[in-house]
């Protein structure tokens, strides 16, 4: 296993175990549809939440969530309906980013509710 899929396989660990604090009750992690995936799933009260993780071990470029596409959003709404229909799932969906840098040897996570609104 390379070096970035060990580190992005440790970020989307370590989201999830910061949503679990939170009280999010995890559905599902690197869920795949065709080409697209949805790093995690997971259920806050009677919201559907999908979570777009975003690691980065350096800011040079910029932030981890700035590194969310427009392309990436349409593929997450896309692999996000098709669950919701597989699943025969009405709930109401929210789109949140958790940010994950790493530098130093700490972990900075920083969760971004409604990170973005598809019309």
């Amino acid at each position: 296993m390379s070096h970035a899929s060990t580190f992005g396989k440790m970020a989307e660990q370590k989201a999830t175990e910061h949503l679990q604090s939170l009280g999010y009750q995890i559905l599902a992690r690197n869920l795949r549809w065709r080409s697209k995936e949805i790093d995690i799933i997971a259920q806050e009260n009677e919201t559907l939440v999908i979570v777009e993780v975003k690691a980065r071990s350096s800011l040079y470029f910029g932030t981890p969530e700035s590194f969310v596409s427009r392309r990436k959003i349409t593929h997450l709404v896309e692999a996000t309906n098709a669950y919701m229909d597989r699943h025969s799932l009405s709930f109401e969906v929210r789109f949140d980013i958790v940010s994950v840098f790493f530098s130093h040897g700490q972990w900075d996570i920083k969760h971004i509710p409604n990170s973005f609104y598809v019309f």
